[in-house]
């Protein structure tokens, strides 16, 4: 089957491989046959990092890098859309802030539970079958929520959508196992591109299709692209680091050539072996003596990414739907206010230019990706994470001030740009400090502990909101403050370091 699919993927690029594929195949076998003569060379081994490193950047990276960078356009749309959902709600069903806050809440709960046992299961189990797993049943609930008949329904099956897309999330940890160390922080930064593509497009979606066919039929079309997703992963192979850390060194050369053969490179000389690890995925290397310290921080940063980029995102379609900023030239738009002496007003539809305004701030994620790939090369990783952390403490507070709609589209595109590049900083920190045998457990255990960073910023941002701007945006402030301090007590520094395979007690 894996033939026929790539036929049909064009006919015209497969002759033109073909002759290379084979001479590329030949050369392969005839190596090893002619290293056999050289008794010496037959005893040599080396490990999936040397190879890895060896394969080296190529075609199959960039194949690994789309597919597993739409499955981030899938993540973003499926939490973004709650940004682009809630006036609709809120007027369908005449919610209150508490009602509306908790949609995002649920949603959270269930990427929280579900990206615990994700990652057990990951590193007991397999990636791939997590992340597959985790798409076919994020879009099947997430279609299921477009016939919510009640708030209550919408809440659990969003919550289940939640859980689904945790599965998705592991994709990140399969992506970097098989990025060369140099590239990794180059490419994983990059794949922000596709977050911000999924975002783009609910809020493009938000704005054509629901003022005509109404929130139902923007989730029923948001579902297409994991539909496509799901027949293009065939082509993603299981992790090779995975497969070795469970014994399973056959399947990890059978990866290992295939890729080899993609990139037109050759396997290290020798045979592979690297001992397998009878404890895998197990929560005491996280808290072992090396990396106690290193955890328990992480958990924290983790926890201020999410609270501050959710808070962000939330608080922007917050203050541009009830008009609570402090604008110097509203126009009659901008003047209709959420509370009233006689009671709420529900229906509050976003306007043509809230979602240009979200837009712009979307775009903010990857405005200064250029200089994320800049800082994380020239600081390293943990001066990179203070001084993002520090940028958004001050950005958070400036949102308080009055000025002109332009100006607080590029307040919140620029605050908007610093939280997701903190995010980036710490997703590859975590990726590169953990050794195989913890590392999707260790990126479960931070996904969670980001989660409750958005469970509890709906609160504080949606809230909290109608009450005081100043209020509702001084605990994100404040833990960003914090944050970055916190940082300089991380012991270890992972620039252009191998990942870890084993590790000491």
């Amino acid at each position: 089957t894996m033939e026929t699919s790539c036929c049909r993927m064009g006919d015209g690029m497969k002759t033109q491989l073909v002759s290379a594929i084979h001479l590329q195949e030949v050369e392969l076998q005839e190596k090893p046959a002619g290293k056999q003569q050289g008794s010496e060379s037959s005893q040599s081994t080396f490990t999936v990092e040397d190879a890895v490193e060896t394969i080296g950047f190529g075609r199959f990276h960039i194949l690994l890098f789309v597919i597993m960078g739409s499955s981030n356009i899938v993540e973003a749309m499926e939490i973004m859309l709650l940004a682009v959902v809630s006036p609709e709600i809120r007027c369908e069903w005449r919610l209150d802030d508490w009602q509306v806050a908790l949609v995002s809440t649920m949603v959270f709960l269930g990427f929280m539970v579900c990206g615990v046992l994700g990652g057990y299961v990951a590193d007991r189990y397999g990636r791939w079958k997590v992340v597959f797993g985790g798409f076919i049943w994020s879009a099947y609930f997430s279609l299921l929520t477009s016939f919510a008949p009640s708030y209550g329904w919408f809440i659990f099956l969003r919550s289940m959508v939640g859980c689904g897309v945790a599965g998705v999330s592991q994709g990140f940890v399969l992506k970097t196992e098989f990025i060369p160390a140099k590239h990794r922080a180059f490419l994983l930064p990059l794949a922000t591109i596709f977050w911000m593509t999924g975002s783009m497009l609910i809020i493009i979606l938000g704005m054509l299709v629901v003022p005509t066919l109404g929130w139902r039929w923007m989730i029923r079309i948001s579902v297409t692209p994991s539909v496509v997703l799901i027949f293009l992963f065939k082509f993603i192979p299981e992790s090779a680091r995975y497969n070795v850390s469970a014994g399973n060194v056959d399947a990890a050369v059978q990866t290992l050539q295939q890729i080899a053969r993609m990139n037109r490179s050759s396997l290290p000389a020798g045979r592979l072996v690297e001992p397998a690890v009878t404890e895998r995925g197990s929560w005491r290397i996280l808290l072992n003596s090396s990396f106690r310290r290193t955890s328990i921080l992480l958990w924290y940063s983790w926890f201020v990414a999410s609270f501050s980029y959710y808070g962000s995102v939330l608080s922007s379609s917050e203050l541009l739907e009830k008009n609570l900023l402090c604008v110097t030239n509203p126009d009659r738009e901008h003047q209709v206010k959420h509370r009233h002496e006689d009671g709420l007003c529900y229906c509050i539809p976003f306007a043509f230019d809230d979602y240009q305004t979200l837009l712009i701030s979307c775009l903010g994620e990857i405005a200064l990706v250029p200089l994320n790939i800049g800082l994380l090369n020239v600081f390293g990783r943990k001066m990179s994470l203070t001084v993002l952390q520090l940028m958004a403490a001050i950005f958070f507070m400036l949102v308080n001030i009055c000025t002109t709609m332009f100006g607080f589209t590029v307040l919140l595109f620029l605050l908007r740009s610093l939280v997701s590049m903190n995010f980036n900083v710490v997703y590859i920190y975590t990726a590169e400090v953990y050794p195989t045998a913890a590392r999707s457990l260790g990126m479960g255990f931070c996904t969670s502990f980001s989660r409750i960073g958005g469970m509890i910023a709906p609160f504080i941002a949606q809230v909290l909101m109608s009450r005081s701007v100043f209020l509702a945006l001084s605990p994100f402030s404040v833990a960003c403050l914090l944050c970055a301090l916190g940082n300089f007590l991380l012991p270890i520094e992972t620039r252009g370091r191998a990942l870890l395979n084993e590790f000491f007690t």
